[in-house]
């Protein structure tokens, strides 16, 4: 397991990991890229515990994820299955795991500051945090994506389902979008991941 982690997580958080993996008996899936979720958590029946993870995250936002997702596992173990998946009992649990990570040796000097200010009131997930996605981008695999919030208005770009659209006004946070085949117009995350085309 050690060798396998090693290829996904920052070195310094492997033997943590490992005991909370075993601490709470975990099967661990490592994934392809879903593109709606990073991982999710699952209990079967028979008791098991499982949670997947996309193989294409860099290695602070894996570590991000697993711990997400283990909190899922430990709040409903404590609280029982009818708290609220985000609620208060799984952000409580969430930042209790993570404050260990939140440090030098395991995530760069300038991502720390905003790692624990994510941290002070957790969201679903860390791509709703804009400044922190962004951030988290630089330690990504080259792409040819943008984000939707460098682009100039009027900008004419792809999602990943092939549908296009143009980049309209701000409203408050999210960006107004038309899409081009139906004029309907759509909010996208600041940090939502597009494909840039070139209209001519």
């Amino acid at each position: 397991m050690r060798d396998i982690l090693s290829k996904y997580l920052p070195e310094r958080a492997i033997a943590s990991v490992m005991l909370l993996l075993e601490q709470h008996q975990v099967s661990l899936k490592i994934v392809n890229q879903r593109i709606s979720k990073h991982g999710d958590y699952r209990r079967y029946a028979n008791g098991q515990h499982q949670i997947t993870v996309n193989a294409n995250l860099n290695q602070y936002r894996f570590l991000i994820t697993l711990i997400h997702e283990i909190a899922h596992l430990v709040a409903f173990q404590k609280y029982g299955n009818t708290i609220k998946p985000h609620g208060i009992e799984w952000k409580r649990t969430f930042q209790r795991l993570m404050l260990p990570f939140i440090n030098p040796a395991v995530f760069p000097s300038k991502l720390l500051p905003y790692i624990a200010n994510h941290f002070k009131n957790p969201k679903a997930s860390s791509d709703t945090d804009a400044r922190l996605s962004v951030l988290l981008k630089h330690y990504d695999a080259d792409n040819d994506k943008n984000y939707i919030f460098e682009l100039p208005k009027g900008s004419v770009f792809r999602i990943h389902n092939g549908k296009v659209f143009k980049k309209g006004n701000k409203r408050v946070k999210l960006y107004e979008c038309a899409e081009l085949s139906s004029g309907k117009i759509y909010l996208f995350q600041p940090n939502a991941e597009v494909e840039l085309l070139k209209v001519s």
